[in-house]
């Protein structure tokens, strides 16, 4: 699509547009799932149904039981596309590489989305669920209970040193920062000193920013995650971005410049002999 360029994008006594690229949103996806970049349509984990111990007398005989083994996949069925058209006079003309700025700024929408679309779709499939007491993260009294809880949920199983995690939105943070304030010496120093402590009680604090746990459809799932938050066991899930972000520029007859392109394919699969290890926490 073609553009429109404001007035002030040309060369004058000017402040630098390097500062609008620091409100990007932080990227969360890739530190709690494993990531496949291979070129693969589809990635199959089947799974057999759980064995049951008999325990019995001692009489030397068994009987031999039956087991079944189901089919658990992922298929890469999504995409994510920007494009734009950048006349040449806007580069040449310009205070700044607007060139460079606009392919930058189209990666990382396409990025943000992709990380949106896996946590949304993540703490739909998760079948933990927790509900926190009233008033959630932002209550500094609460967010002790909740990790404690959160814990607990996963403990006991072989898969949680992978390590734990809790993503929370940015209007939760208040309460954790209040709560680490006052949460014993030595933390208390280290969170009042440096700021966010990432890790409470073992578990991987990551902040999104907010309305990104919301309604809609994401990953081919219809998700009601408005007040919602996800937590869990990394490494659980998976999702597959063959050969990552791609990028591409190409000439258009008729214009000067550049026609951008920039797009990624997607597969994403919270496997189901795993989900347990995913909560989906409500927010009262």
């Amino acid at each position: 699509m073609a553009n429109t360029t404001a007035t002030t994008a040309y060369r004058a006594k000017w402040f630098s547009s390097n500062i609008q690229a620091t409100l990007k949103a932080a990227l969360v996806a890739e530190k709690i799932c494993q990531v496949d970049r291979s070129d693969s349509k589809y990635i199959w984990n089947p799974y057999g149904a759980a064995p049951t111990t008999v325990v019995q007398t001692i009489i030397g005989t068994y009987t031999p039981a039956t087991y079944t083994t189901t089919n658990d996949t992922l298929e890469v069925i999504n995409e994510f596309i920007v494009s734009e058209h950048i006349y040449d006079f806007v580069s040449v003309l310009g205070n700044y590489d607007m060139f460079a700025s606009r392919t930058e700024e189209m990666v990382a929408s396409v990025a943000t989305s992709i990380d949106k679309s896996i946590l949304n779709a993540l703490c739909e499939d998760a079948t933990g669920a927790y509900t926190t007491p009233a008033g959630g993260f932002a209550t500094a009294t609460n967010v002790g209970v909740i990790t404690s809880e959160i814990c607990g949920k996963v403990a006991g199983y072989a898969d949680a040193f992978r390590g734990l995690y809790c993503v929370i939105e940015n209007t939760d943070l208040p309460g954790v920062l209040q709560y680490e304030a006052t949460a014993g010496f030595s933390f208390a120093d280290s969170a009042l000193n440096n700021g966010f402590v990432k890790s409470i009680m073992g578990v991987d604090f990551y902040v999104v920013r907010s309305g990104t746990f919301a309604d809609g459809t994401y990953m081919a799932t219809t998700c009601t995650n408005v007040n919602h938050r996800v937590a869990g066991v990394k490494g659980v899930s998976t999702y597959a971005a063959p050969r990552g972000i791609q990028y591409n520029e190409k000439t258009r007859s008729g214009y000067t410049g550049k026609e951008v392109v920039v797009w990624g394919y997607l597969g994403f699969k919270a496997w189901y002999n795993k989900l347990t290890l995913t909560i989906d926490i409500t927010l009262v």
